[in-house]
């Protein structure tokens, strides 16, 4: 959601700022903002629209210093606009803040400051903290914080500046993610490594309840009753240029193409071919804990959710546990049944997930155990769940998820393997699959190596309106996701269903206007997919196929054919997807959309 950038040093910090925000873009937003004490007062420029357009207006009215706070907004409270952009200010513009998240009782603080005298001029509940921390303020910049915030409800992520208390900047933590960057002579904030790696390689990771008070030549981090609390220092290995395009003409293309490489790094030391085994030493769970659970519950959001269903499938399969799939948003506001033999898997590509982070505590609340599988190390979830599993896969910087959906799926399946080799699985079905886990990253290649086919067959779909994907088994879950996939990217709708259940609504929309995307590999559903492309045939319906042999029974009844190469069932989704997620891509390309940051979505969802 929201990008947050601070910093305090002796350079001066304007391009600095608005170079961090650029790294946060794929985060989603629609406004930016930057605020400088210039060694007098605090200079703001913001502007709606794309950072360019911040640019744009500082060149028009130049500012500097080297104490700032910059900010990129995804609209909540109030249209996007100048007014409602960040950074906010208090009536006598001496308070500056950032933030992420939602002040959940803005309204009746507003109402109340609007009684003392305060005067509004944005439609933000951001803007509240800025005169709550102005009416609090007695020459101490941290203390006038902490007390705004006791009358707080929500969430918040934030970093404030004052001239009158200058040559620091405030940072506070409740439920969106913030970090301090550790440089020589200067510091820095921000809510993602991402926007200052080219800075540091040395961050401290903030918790919720906590505040720093951050400084050209330190940082100070203390509970919300000012007591001091002692942070480890993490070290981020991330390569610069793992975050640029490296000649890809979008970030989404250049993740898909990066799948050989992320699967095998999120496999790598894990799979033991020789006792069809894996190793997962970041579970910290024994095998008598493992052994001991009969229920799980795996929770997550959107592509994360589609992973979830797979790894159900594995899972009930393969290691004959009872697995259920919940929508992260809605499992904490049901009752659900969770007891200690109960395992909620929490999986989120970010670690910061606002709904996948209250589940991940709610089931702890209630007495389960936790795993996270996340691809940010560092992350909240990462830091408060019982064990994990890290994917590996590299900073994804497309906000439609790519990569870390197939390391997802993988590493469910390495999961799997171990659960179900504690369990039922034999050592010769171990080895299957772990033999098949290794020959992905060279079917994946082999994909890759194909994708101009794959090009060729959106050409012929750039102006179409509606999509139908279609499949059974282990690849309905793929269903669903080639279906959000093109939503998210082309604007075009589309469903997922299970094949079987066509006939029971989606048959009636039918016709030589929707293209119909069957997931149809040689699986051990094939014959009764073959069915169910014959009845979408039989409808003047155009069928798109993702398949992985010659089959005489297809002949004639298929538009556009496109072969992965034949692996086990529980791995079918892992090659299937990448052919969506080309489709997709290539479509949006060619109808000329902004693919990598598409409206209305953020790369992290950080609030409910």
């Amino acid at each position: 959601m929201c990008g947050i950038v601070g910093y305090v040093g002796s350079r001066n910090g304007t391009s600095l700022l608005v170079d961090g925000l650029k790294r946060l873009e794929y985060r989603g937003y629609d406004s930016a903002g930057v605020s400088l004490m210039d060694g007098g007062g605090i200079e703001t420029r913001k502007a709606k629209g794309k950072i360019a357009m911040l640019e744009a207006a500082i060149g028009s009215m130049p500012i500097q210093g080297n104490v700032g706070i910059a900010h990129t907004r995804w609209a909540t409270h109030g249209p996007p606009n100048e007014c409602n952009a960040h950074p906010h200010h208090d009536c006598s513009g001496t308070v500056s803040v950032v933030h992420n998240g939602i002040i959940e009782n803005y309204g009746p603080l507003r109402a109340m400051l609007k009684k003392t005298g305060h005067t509004f001029v944005s439609d933000t509940d951001t803007e509240v903290l800025a005169h709550l921390i102005e009416a609090a303020f007695d020459d101490n910049l941290e203390e006038a914080v902490v007390d705004a915030l006791a009358l707080v409800e929500g969430t918040y992520g934030i970093a404030v500046i004052c001239s009158r208390d200058p040559d620091k900047i405030v940072a506070a933590r409740k439920g969106s993610p913030l970090l301090i960057g550790l440089g020589e002579g200067e510091n820095y904030i921000a809510s993602d490594v991402a926007a200052i790696l080219q800075h540091t390689r040395h961050v401290v990771y903030l918790d919720d309840g906590e505040m720093a008070v951050v400084t050209r030549t330190g940082y100070r981090v203390m509970d919300l009753n000012a007591q001091t609390i002692k942070k480890r220092v993490n070290r981020i290995d991330w390569d610069l240029d793992k975050i640029e395009k490296g000649g890809y003409e979008h970030f989404m293309l250049k993740e898909i193409f990066e799948q050989p490489q992320t699967i095998q790094n999120t496999m790598r030391g894990r799979s033991v071919d020789e006792d069809g085994f894996s190793k997962l030493g970041g579970l910290n769970l024994s095998r008598e804990e493992l052994q001991h659970f009969d229920h799980i519950i795996i929770t997550a959001c959107g592509t994360s959710w589609h992973s979830a269903l797979i790894g159900k499938m594995m899972i009930e399969e393969h290691a004959r546990i009872r697995c259920e799939v919940e929508y992260a948003s809605e499992f904490r506001y049901r009752n659900p049944i969770v007891s200690e033999k109960t395992l909620c898997i929490v999986i989120s590509q970010s670690g910061e997930t606002a709904d996948t982070l209250a589940a991940m505590r709610e089931a702890k609340r209630r007495g389960a155990k936790t795993l996270g599988l996340v691809n940010q190390v560092g992350s909240t979830i990462a830091r408060e769940d019982d064990g994990g599993i890290y994917l590996h896969a590299g900073p994804e910087i497309g906000v439609a998820s790519t990569k870390a959906f197939t390391s997802q799926v993988v590493a469910l399946a390495l999961l799997t393997l171990k659960l179900g080799r504690l369990r039922t699985m034999s050592v010769v079905q171990g080895r299957v699959v772990t033999q098949a886990l290794e020959k992905l990253p060279e079917q994946i290649q082999n994909i890759l190596d194909r994708a101009g086919e794959i090009e060729k067959i959106a050409a012929a779909f750039t102006d179409a309106t509606n999509f139908l994907y279609l499949g059974r088994g282990f690849n309905f879950p793929v269903a669903l996701e080639g279906a959000l996939k093109l939503k998210e990217i082309s604007y075009i709708h589309a469903e997922g269903y299970p094949a079987a259940e066509m006939k029971h609504g989606p048959i009636a929309l039918i016709d030589a206007d929707m293209p119909v995307v069957f997931i149809a590999p040689h699986d051990s559903v094939f014959d009764k997919v073959v069915s169910n492309v014959q009845e979408v045939k039989a409808r003047g319906g155009r069928v798109i196929a993702i398949t992985s042999r010659d089959e005489p029974s297809l002949d004639g009844k298929i538009d556009y054919e496109f072969r992965i190469p034949e692996t086990i069932d529980m791995l079918n989704p892992v090659l299937s997807a990448i052919p969506l997620q080309l489709l997709a891509y290539y479509i949006a390309a060619k109808r000329g959309l902004n693919v990598d940051q598409p409206r209305n979505l953020a790369k992290s969802v950080t609030v409910e």
